[in-house]
């Protein structure tokens, strides 16, 4: 599934491509969508597709076409402090770019069948944590993964905010699925062939609707054990955050807006992704002539020609003028973490052990 948008050359072109093809529709969704690289997530050798709008599938590991993906962020409406269940969770792509939104005092679970996906989603996220720009940028609700089937959930789990199901359901299993939901909640999953969003607006009341026609594969149903009945999987806790936990939040928090209000009083712009100019391919016309009764096709340039010839004389000045290589991107909160006043110990912690 997917094949909506153009490809593109990097992470920034794929997500202006679903911008301008209405796929990612407000600022916050796009926001998330550039701080996290989905050529990040392929295995080495695979990076050249990551920018494609197309599903990707190597052993157990899968990701779902951008133009899903971007679907689905807009439909759950996500916001700060909510809770999140991700039936599927894969590699974890999606489940990252939700922290990024549901922040701190959000929780933020994902249930994947296979094992060796699970692992693969943990690496990732270290390596986020750990390597990635964006991190520091965010207040983070770091996603909690468990190896189970998502249709054998201990019946007294805890309801989610939204929910996400990255797998075809079947009609039988679709009010399973709508118990896991909060009063007040969305859940987003496909049935039929429809990506549907479904909103629960009482105990026993829901609202309906189609996003999008899909292709998933079905849900996997559950194994039995010796007595005949599928076992009890428990997704993670609901825990609180502890006082030392929540110390490091506010002073990153506080750290982070006194350098927004230390950019804004310079008259400091923040950074925003470069404006691309899109590639214009020249076309040409072709006309037929006879040559010793042969036909030989003879290019014409098209009346777009001219123009496109002044659009690259424009990118070639353009070019010129750029003499000056880009400095790489500061991490001022880090700098400013650095000149505090504090052990290193403390240092490391309030960094979250990152190196840069």
């Amino acid at each position: 599934m997917g094949g909506a948008v153009s490809a593109g050359e990097d992470n920034d072109d794929l997500i202006d491509n679903l911008k301008e093809a209405q796929y990612i529709r407000t600022e916050r969704v796009e926001q998330a969508f550039r701080a996290i690289d989905r050529g990040d997530y392929y295995l080495e050798g695979y990076r050249d597709s990551a920018y494609k709008d197309l599903a990707w599938k190597h052993g157990n590991i899968h990701l779902s076409a951008p133009c899903i993906y971007s679907e689905v962020m807009e439909a759950l409406k996500l916001q700060p402090g909510l809770s999140f269940l991700n039936l599927g969770s894969g590699t974890g792509y999606l489940s990252t770019m939700v922290g990024l939104i549901l922040g701190p005092f959000g929780i933020n679970h994902g249930i994947e069948l296979h094992s060796d996906v699970v692992e693969y989603a943990k690496e990732k996220l270290e390596s986020f944590i750990k390597n990635s720009d964006s991190f520091d940028k965010f207040e983070f609700c770091e996603p909690a993964f468990v190896v189970g089937n998502c249709l054998q959930i201990a019946s007294d789990s805890h309801q989610y905010d939204r929910i996400y199901c990255g797998a075809g359901v079947q009609k039988d299993h679709e009010n399973y699925m709508k118990i896991l939901l909060k009063v007040g909640g969305i859940l987003v999953m496909p049935i039929e062939d429809q990506l549907t969003q479904i909103m629960r607006t009482g105990q026993n009341t829901w609202e309906s609707k189609n996003i999008l026609a899909v292709s998933f594969a079905p849900l996997v149903q559950p194994s039995k054990n010796d007595n005949g009945k599928p076992d009890s999987v428990g997704l993670p806790p609901c825990a609180v955050r502890n006082l030392q936990d929540l110390a490091r939040i506010y002073i990153r928090r506080t750290l982070r807006n006194f350098i927004n209000d230390e950019m804004q009083a310079k008259g400091i712009p923040q950074r925003a992704p470069p404006k691309r100019k899109r590639k214009r391919v020249k076309q040409r016309i072709n006309t037929y002539v006879f040559v010793s009764n042969q036909l030989i096709p003879q290019p014409l340039d098209s009346e777009e020609d001219e123009k496109m010839e002044e659009d690259k004389e424009e990118e070639e000045k353009d070019h010129g003028e750029a003499t000056k290589p880009e400095e790489p991107p500061q991490n001022l909160l880090r700098e400013k973490i650095m000149k505090l006043p504090l052990p290193e110990s403390l240092k490391a912690y309030l960094t979250y052990f990152r190196e840069k």
